[in-house]
């Protein structure tokens, strides 16, 4: 397995742990891609047009990731 295909294993791992939380306020996420440190995720459902998506992405998802895989340096979303 290349390192790189390692690293996004590692982030959907975290990001499945983090989802049935979002999924109990009728809100989800979608992996989009790594890249130069960056994680790209398009939210779903509720969290789409929530007020308080940047603290979610920020303090909770964008901070499991940078913990748990040291080759995230930041969670952005996309639309």
């Amino acid at each position: 397995m290349k390192k790189s295909e390692n690293i996004e294993k590692k982030i959907n791992e975290v990001l499945d742990r983090i989802k049935p939380y979002l999924e109990n306020d009728g809100g989800n996420l979608e992996y989009i891609k790594f890249e130069d440190g960056i994680v790209y995720v398009k939210l779903l459902g509720a969290c789409a047009g929530c007020s308080m998506i940047d603290i979610t992405l920020k303090d909770g998802i964008e901070a499991m990731l940078m913990d748990e895989v040291p080759e995230v340096l930041g969670v952005t979303r996309v639309e």
